[in-house]
């Protein structure tokens, strides 16, 4: 079986009673509003991970002033050759204050528009779940920075 382990940053960041978002891309063209943040280098401290991704997919400098949680998710798949795989994310979430930049959309990246979107709205966007599982983060602030959305096992 093959493994994959992918550790990512993100940041959801709240103001005006807005939150900020980039529009994700699919590799099928699908286009679903996410947190923006993204994968670490090697080496690379999480929270330089989500200082990073932001300005790449916002143009917005930040500052993370909270560790909200970590979410993590798991997928099975089989391979043409019919070998199965088994992929795991691990999630971080920070919250985060913007400092300076100004907003622009990512250009040859794996999102293509950033936006600020009323937090009222949210459930009528076309999402990835990440957005849901970071915002109920944000206003929970669970001791264990796990959300109820993904606390599917028994511990």
């Amino acid at each position: 079986m093959q493994q994959e382990l992918r550790v990512a940053a993100y940041a959801v960041c709240v103001r005006d009673g807005e939150v900020l978002l980039a529009r994700w891309v699919a590799k099928d063209g699908v286009k679903r509003w996410t947190l923006p943040g993204g994968g670490m280098d090697h080496g690379e401290e999480p929270v330089h991970t989500v200082v990073r991704e932001v300005e790449e997919e916002t143009g917005y400098l930040t500052e993370p002033t909270a560790l909200l949680g970590i979410d993590s998710i798991r997928r099975s798949w089989i391979s043409r050759l019919g070998v199965p795989g088994d992929w795991q994310g691990l999630r971080i979430l920070y919250e985060a204050r913007i400092t300076g930049g100004a907003l622009r959309n990512e250009e040859g990246g794996s999102t293509d528009l950033a936006a600020w979107h009323p937090l009222d709205s949210v459930p009528s966007l076309a999402r990835v779940e990440l957005v849901d599982i970071g915002l109920q983060l944000w206003r929970d602030r669970p001791q264990l920075g796990r959300s109820h959305l993904t606390q599917h096992d028994n511990l």
